[in-house]
């Protein structure tokens, strides 16, 4: 499917202006400082120049005194401690990163992963009661508990106290736990609020931290794990999540922890330079493919591991978790998008729901999002679990989800989530209904626009101004991700200079050899889409691509490449 193209407001022409004299750069660079929000000199030396310094103080969180005195009075006491985080890549790493700093501080310490399929999301009754029969005085919960109202009045009726460490929306009541540190309460008066589950343990940890005259550098060496649970868990890379990022991955870069060692060897990343992209899809579907297939306990072992050969065999484990959880997920993929072929009636809906009872509850929220890919509709993949049909939906760009399936709620056993993702428990027999019902929702909601991908474009240039000086400045906004993206750019009327041609196996990627309007001549690559365009392009027509730009290392020789993501043939 083709994308609309959409070019990015270019902002206040005096404040691009201001910045173009300040920083001496060209408009374009200016242009992108501006849409990610920098106006000022100073800001722009935050933004290229990110400091511990700049973080903030983790006691401008609610909460966080009363936290920390209870962790000081329980390491103190010799209490014992439990460490408990949600099965995903947030949780696991969260678990880790508190575990792993505590650990030296605190002899009675252990930690607890919940079951996804027996036990599902969050705190559950079934690890209080671990907490209760094991004796553990104090639980600090990660990535989870803002909304477990009802667990924690369970366990304070056992007596144990609990830290909750969470990033989510909370509801309407606080959970009456001894501490609840969240940056999105209302009543919380934190900076920046976009921090991920493993950020705010971090938080804590400065906290303790900083009450206790301990060493930043000990704590600082932890950011490796904390770099990736920013970038698996797609939260903003903005304010204090790019200054924890930045430094993140420069200890990932250089780490010592056999565990991370270990992962980044099976994940074919051994001496590269890792960035953001590689954490999202090399190392977190590692990490989150222990708790999709077997459990999250699995990754938080090699996170946490101190030895080299226990390890390396906890690396292989999860990585033949992986290779499991990709083979699910392209079989479950195939079978579900030949139910949408073979079903004309579903083609023609504005969203799809499909349900299959012996799908893997581990994968089908991957599975909606490859759906997506070739459909683009709002899609909720059902699968059986305890006699119920159970999913995950995802959305489009700039669609409600969450209000969609609200509007559904009474045919359903529960269902939580945000506009972008959710999660939806019905009975088997309510299927239809809700498929009918939710497609009638949806088809009342969406909006045209919304029905075709995007490409937001940050700037349009002329090749000319594709230079090394101004790749060294692109290559600086990093690390990029949500709020910092790639930049994307586009140049109009390029015409093949009788070089471009078919490479790849099967042909099936362009090598380009253009040039536009200034005459500059630039490579690029193209991927997937050779069938589909190179006939028209050797036909002399001139074409609009949109890419990124990229280094590009043959035989020692480094030269700047366009990664083209799309092509438009000018009729």
């Amino acid at each position: 499917m083709e994308s609309s193209w959409i070019l990015k407001p270019e902002g206040d022409a005096a404040v691009v202006n201001k910045l173009m004299q300040e920083l001496n750069v060209s408009k374009p660079i200016a242009t992108m400082l501006v849409q990610r929000g920098i106006s000022t000199f100073e800001e722009a030396k935050r933004f290229f120049r990110p400091e511990l310094e700049h973080l903030h103080d983790p006691f401008l969180m609610a909460d966080m005194d009363k936290a920390v005195e209870r962790l000081n009075q329980a390491i103190k006491s010799k209490e014992k401690i439990l460490i408990y985080g949600d099965y995903d890549v947030d949780g696991t790493t969260s678990v880790a990163l508190v575990y792993s700093f505590l650990r030296k501080k605190a002899k009675n310490i252990d930690y607890y992963i919940p079951d996804r399929y027996n036990e599902g999301y969050g705190i559950s009754y079934k690890g209080i009661d671990f907490a209760a029969e094991n004796n553990f005085d104090l639980v600090i919960a990660l990535d989870c508990g803002i909304k477990a109202v009802d667990k924690i009045d369970y366990a304070n009726k056992k007596n144990i106290d609990f830290i909750i460490c969470d990033h989510h929306t909370p509801g309407e009541k606080i959970p009456d736990a001894l501490a609840v540190l969240d940056p999105k309460r209302n009543d919380c008066n934190y900076p920046y609020k976009e921090l991920s589950g493993c950020g705010v343990g971090f938080k804590l940890l400065q906290a303790y931290t900083q009450q206790n005259s301990g060493s930043f550098d000990e704590l600082y060496s932890y950011l490796d794990i904390v770099a990736i649970s920013i970038a698996s868990d797609i939260v903003p890379i903005t304010g204090e999540n790019r200054v924890l990022a930045f430094y993140g991955l420069k200890e990932l870069n250089k780490t010592k922890k056999e565990g991370l060692k270990a992962i980044i060897e099976v994940a074919g990343l051994k001496d590269k330079k890792i960035i953001i992209s590689d954490c999202v899809f090399k190392i977190g579907p590692r990490i989150n493919a222990a708790g999709r297939i077997e459990s999250g306990r699995s990754a938080v072992k090699l996170l946490i591991s101190e030895d080299k050969e226990p390890a390396e065999q906890f690396s292989k484990d999860i990585n033949d978790f992986n290779f499991t959880r990709q083979g699910l997920d392209r079989n479950i993929t195939e079978e579900a998008m030949q139910m949408i072929e073979n079903n004309e009636e579903w083609k023609s809906h504005k969203a799809t729901v499909l349900y299959k009872e012996d799908w893997h509850k581990g994968v089908v929220g991957i599975v909606a999002s490859r759906i997506i890919e070739h459909y683009y509709k709002p899609t909720i993949v059902l699968t059986k679990s305890k006699g119920m049909a159970t999913g995950s939906a995802r959305s489009v760009d700039g669609f409600d989800l969450y209000a969609a399936i609200d509007a559904c709620s009474d045919l359903l056993e529960s269902f939580g989530g945000h506009k972008h993702a959710a999660g939806l428990t019905m009975k088997i027999e309510n299927i239809e209904k809700f498929r009918s019902r939710f497609n009638e929702v949806v088809a009342s909601m969406i909006t045209r626009e919304q029905q075709i991908p995007k490409i937001e474009i940050d700037a349009k240039l002329s090749f000319k101004e594709i230079t090394p000086k101004f790749f060294n400045i692109i290559r600086q906004f990093a690390p990029f991700g949500p709020g910092n993206m790639t930049p994307i750019y586009v140049t109009e009327h390029v015409m093949d200079t009788g070089f471009t041609r078919a490479v790849g196996n099967e042909q099936t990627h362009l090598q380009l050899n253009i040039k536009d309007d200034s005459h500059v001549r630039m490579k690029g690559i193209a991927f997937g889409i050779a069938q589909k365009y190179l006939p028209e392009i050797k036909k002399n027509k001139s074409f609009d691509i949109c890419y990124s730009i990229e280094e590009n290392e043959w035989q020692g020789n480094v030269s700047l490449q366009l990664m083209v993501r799309e092509i438009k043939i000018n009729r």
